[in-house]
């Protein structure tokens, strides 16, 4: 049994168990999902303040900081105790088109290149860390949630504003992979 939970399952599972949260959060009652609001949940729950962002019952939506502490832990685990001990297959084509970016290291989940302590304090760390981290977050509050809220919520519920977001979204990735990242990689 350890064996198979270690082996590189097929991604169609993974799929099929996201698309049961869907039916399962509507049977319990819940019509939003989402990893983002939980950062509004720990904020509220923790530094109760005088915001109106913040003023609300937060311990109504108690599920979704376990939700969130389960998926840390569930990681935690994978990565320390199931982790598959081959080397990570990556496409050819991906590898072809990060190394014309100088990309090289391929041993890891993600390229030491980018991902590693020494970039943090470094103009290239500054601009993926910092500002892309800034971005990310601006954009899931402008957006009114994350990608998996309103791909995966959203969308199954039929709401016009999460498939806005969800068009918006998969045009800024493909945006910023084809247009904006081989001219950021050549200031660097």
């Amino acid at each position: 049994m350890f064996e198979i939970i270690r082996q590189p399952w097929h991604w169609a599972i993974a799929g099929v168990l996201i698309g049961l949260t869907v039916p399962t959060l509507l049977i319990i009652g819940n019509k939003s999902f989402g990893i983002s609001s939980s950062l509004r949940h720990i904020c509220a729950a923790c530094f109760p303040a005088n915001i109106p962002f913040f003023k609300y019952d937060w311990k109504k939506e108690m599920w979704n900081l376990f939700f969130v502490a389960g998926i840390a832990i569930g990681g935690y685990v994978a990565t320390n105790f199931l982790s598959n001990p081959e080397a990570i297959v990556v496409s050819e084509n991906t590898i072809a088109d990060l190394k014309a970016f100088g990309i090289t290291d391929f041993s890891h989940l993600m390229p030491t290149d980018l991902f590693s302590l020494e970039n943090i304090f470094t103009l290239k760390g500054l601009f993926f860390f910092v500002i892309g981290g800034f971005m990310v977050g601006f954009g899931t509050r402008y957006a009114g949630g994350c990608t998996s809220g309103h791909a995966i919520m959203g969308l199954s519920t039929l709401q016009l504003p999460s498939l806005i977001a969800t068009i918006s979204f998969m045009a800024g990735g493909f945006i910023m992979t084809h247009l904006l990242l081989p001219f950021i990689f050549k200031l660097f």
